[in-house]
């Protein structure tokens, strides 16, 4: 694994704007992802995990502070850069499956390929969709597969491109243990063979201890780095200096 980091984030914040007020959702906060570190992101709901998830793709904007994502600066980026940027580096698996329902398994990871300018999209998805384990229902529409089936597709989508970067988003979360264990082995596996970093939020315990490194979070900040799990979905007293 290179020490290179391929994720950089220097004192981002998040802020919400309510009926209430702002509502701060990232406080102050930095990290540092190496290329091809298997990294977990926990704790407990509202922490701001997904937060952060999607502010290190880009589907939200900081604040204030900066993100760079493999060499790119997300803040300098308008929509439409930061779109190439997810289907050319990046690759996202959430725990909602997001299939088009008229589009077969097939289509529904070879229309990202095309959109994206790759001119063997067709084949690049067949060899994905055999890669997950579904050379034989490739023709099949999501109503006609399983919980997990679905998933493998939305899986196969997502490393397509062979991005730089897989996210994860609680990827087993609408799954039943055995399946979800199951889609968890495939995408360490892929992980491992690709040399890919991968990113996974989680409330999984099981799932953060597979991890090289495991970063807890708290009311919008890192409160602990070392790995330990223990702190999974667990709130922790805070210290005063870093409280609003």
């Amino acid at each position: 694994m290179s020490q290179a980091p391929i994720i950089s984030l220097q004192h981002i914040s998040l802020t919400l704007e309510s009926g209430a007020g702002p509502v701060n959702i990232i406080r102050d906060l930095s990290l540092t992802i190496n290329r091809g570190e298997v990294i977990g992101i926990v704790g407990p709901s509202g922490s701001g995990k997904s937060s952060l998830m999607s502010l290190m793709t880009g589907l939200e904007q900081v604040t204030s502070g900066d993100i760079i994502v493999d060499g790119l600066a997300l803040k300098n980026c308008n929509e439409d850069a930061l779109a190439r940027h997810r289907l050319a580096r990046i690759g996202i698996v959430m725990q909602a499956f997001h299939l088009i329902p008229t589009m077969t398994a097939l289509e529904n990871v070879a229309v990202p390929l095309e959109l994206a300018g790759v001119n063997d999209a067709f084949d690049r998805a067949t060899k994905e969709l055999e890669a997950v384990g579904l050379a034989h229902r490739m023709e099949h529409y999501p109503a006609q597969l399983s919980g997990g089936e679905q998933q493998r597709v939305a899986l196969a989508r997502a490393i397509a491109p062979e991005p730089a970067i897989l996210f994860g988003d609680e990827p087993t979360g609408n799954l039943d243990f055995k399946t979800g264990s199951a889609i968890i082995d495939l995408i360490f596996d892929l992980q491992k063979k690709r040399g890919s970093t991968l990113v996974i939020v989680t409330h999984d315990p099981s799932l953060a201890d597979r991890c090289d490194r495991v970063v807890s979070m708290q009311d919008g900040r890192i409160v602990d780095d070392t790995g330990d799990t223990s702190l999974v979905g667990v709130k922790v007293p805070m210290p005063e200096s870093t409280r609003a």
